[in-house]
């Protein structure tokens, strides 16, 4: 039985999130409906991270085990004709070890959250970014974030019903920068670890945004972390901005 490895990219807007749910429409749903058009019968498949409602993913990494032995290509180009018009995409496709695991094969995650700095609506990039109409302090907000970078417990960025069984995680990079974007001035949040606990990168964020806007200072992010207290934690962020970027694996599997 085949294993093949599917890099996704997706807008999340139309989802209920990655995980199949039984009423609501999910990515890791229309991925097993269209594998059922292909190979009759049920499907199910595994993915290194699950997003939220509304999250989006230029990088999601799944596996699928098949009867049939696909060409990679063939079968990316039947997937993704039978995922039209969903706003789902598989853009590589490749052969993988029978023990290779999307999930616990990988090595890091990166999370990209995007955010659009002016006061006319957004029309091009709508849905796909958190709007502000003031701009932010990004020296501030990375001063504050570089307090977060290391191992911790983040049980104050953790959601309360985060289901991991420890809230110690390492952080590898907390990066912010402000980039031109094509529907204006963007801020842009580059985070990397291993793996993340259930709402910490929008817990971050909507935290340091805080810090940008002059409510917060970088310390009160320090005190809010080591308090281990989810109730020390700044306003969680809408998932719209919020982007699953890229798995890193021991060997680019899709090179």
């Amino acid at each position: 039985m085949p294993r093949i490895a599917l890099k996704v990219e997706y807008q999340g807007a139309p989802f209920a999130g990655w995980q199949r749910q039984k009423d609501q429409p999910s990515v890791q749903g229309a991925i097993e409906d269209a594998l059922a058009k292909l190979e009759p019968g049920t499907h199910s498949i595994a993915a290194a991270g699950r997003t939220d409602a509304g999250v989006h993913a230029l990088g999601q990494v799944a596996h699928c085990d098949l009867k049939k032995d696909w060409d990679p290509f063939r079968l990316s180009e039947a997937l993704n004709y039978h995922l039209k018009p969903q706003p789902v995409s598989i853009v590589a496709a490749a052969k993988v070890d029978d023990d290779w695991h999307a999930r616990f094969s990988a090595l890091e995650r990166q999370y990209l959250f995007r955010i659009l700095t002016r006061r006319a609506p957004v029309t091009h990039d709508k849905g796909q970014v958190w709007q502000l109409n003031n701009d932010l302090d990004t020296e501030a907000m990375q001063e504050a974030a570089n307090h977060l970078l290391g191992r911790h417990d983040f049980t104050t960025f953790r959601s309360t019903i985060c289901q991991a069984q420890s809230p110690v995680k390492t952080l590898d990079e907390l990066r912010i920068e402000r980039v031109q974007g094509f529907s204006g001035p963007e801020i842009h949040f580059h985070v990397r670890a291993r793996s993340f606990l259930h709402n910490q990168v929008r817990s971050f964020v909507g935290t340091l945004e805080r810090v940008g806007a002059g409510s917060w200072s970088p310390q009160d992010v320090k005190d809010a972390l080591e308090a281990c207290d989810r109730a020390a934690c700044g306003p969680v962020c809408p998932g719209l901005g919020l982007y699953l970027a890229r798995v890193g694996y021991p060997q680019d599997v899709f090179a």
